[in-house]
């Protein structure tokens, strides 16, 4: 029998979200229904809000989760209903093209629960990115969970599911930092911030964070930049030649998703370096560059689709180093808030006044 719970829906494009009674359905075959308990305020669910992702309304809201899975479908083996589990959105199907070469990372047939959520009328629910956790519950496909060590704050496991999952494997996964390097990371929002913690982790040597805003520039520092530029006032590519002896970084990772910036990224970095996209573009958004400078400057220009995570591989390891305190998840957890708190969230994420809000329940 369907459970009656909360959630958070947008209605419509650029209309106010909404606290609705939404039905969840009992799992199906390959399904589990997750109790949670976390859900962070991520700009990919403003994106949804605003119709940047697709005209699919209403949608439930909220992706970036943490929660116990309450019940599992038949054929479910992975998880059980107790274990504490981080929700995410690439749910591997083992069997396409990617799979079968043994990439994974990149699977290209993810799975999301067939049944559907709706509300009290039966109206179908959009879950964001699969997921829709700005619920009390929520209905997945049970390879959305990652079963993860409980011991973790959920307010800080769940983070992991989107935003500090795709800026730390923006540097660790998709480019590949190594020990020594000079990165240069543009954009300190949450996803820039952690591909800063990422870089760190991986031994870079100089860690270069590009902002706007002397408070991201500040937290970026503490979560291991080793030098700031305001590109309000310095032209970062300059800065950053200047900051690696003319050269340029060995990886520059882009965490903004604009065709300026994106130049700037370009640019910045070294003969044969490396930049990657992890910041999400617009759809109207074009870039224009010189062919003969793609051509003679060489190196990678790519872009992380989730920081290139394999969740059951790197939630795990991540949750790990965490509670060895060799990484800090928890600093990514500006204020904890109320599920009905989740439209002034959004504006102060826009105005750029908290890494994250994180919904607890």
């Amino acid at each position: 029998m369907a459970q009656e719970v909360r959630g958070v829906i947008a209605p419509g494009k650029n209309e106010p979200v909404r606290l609705e009674t939404i039905l969840v359905p009992d799992p199906g075959p390959g399904e589990a229904v997750v109790k949670i308990r976390t859900c962070g305020v991520c700009h990919t669910d403003l994106h949804y809000k605003q119709g940047g992702i697709n005209d699919d309304f209403p949608f439930l809201l909220g992706h970036e989760a943490a929660g116990v899975v309450e019940s599992v479908g038949s054929g479910v083996t992975d998880v059980a209903p107790g274990d504490f589990v981080i929700l995410n959105w690439r749910a591997v199907c083992g069997q396409c093209r990617a799979c079968l070469r043994g990439r994974p990372q990149y699977c290209f047939d993810t799975h999301n629960a067939r049944q559907k959520m709706t509300l009290k009328d039966g109206t179908e629910l959009s879950p964001a990115l699969g997921i829709g956790a700005f619920a009390d519950k929520t209905l997945v496909a049970a390879g959305q969970c990652t079963k993860v060590n409980p011991e973790i704050a959920p307010a800080a496991a769940g983070l992991l599911g989107c935003g500090v999952m795709a800026g730390m494997g923006a540097a660790l996964n998709t480019g590949g930092v190594a020990r020594g390097d000079a990165v240069a990371v543009i954009g300190c929002g949450g996803v820039g911030d952690a591909a800063v913690m990422g870089a760190r982790l991986a031994g870079a040597a100089k860690i270069i964070a590009v902002d706007i805003d002397d408070r991201k520039l500040e937290t970026a520092r503490s979560m291991g930049a080793t030098h700031t530029v305001n590109s309000r006032s310095s032209d970062p590519v300059e800065a950053i030649r200047e900051l690696t002896g003319g050269f340029g970084a060995d990886v520059v990772i882009e965490a903004v998703g604009n065709p300026e910036t994106y130049r700037q990224a370009f640019y910045a970095r070294d003969l044969a370096g490396t930049v990657v996209l992890v910041g999400v573009p617009t759809p109207e958004m074009t870039l224009e560059l010189p062919l003969l400078d793609i051509f003679g400057r060489g190196g990678a220009l790519k872009s992380s689709w989730y920081g290139d995570c394999l969740p059951s591989r790197d939630f795990p390891m991540l949750v790990d180093l965490h509670l060895q305190g060799r990484i800090d998840l928890g600093a990514f957890v500006t204020e904890t808030i109320g599920i009905e708190d989740v439209e002034q969230a959004f504006a102060r994420m826009h105005a750029g006044d908290v890494l994250r809000s994180v919904v607890t329940l």
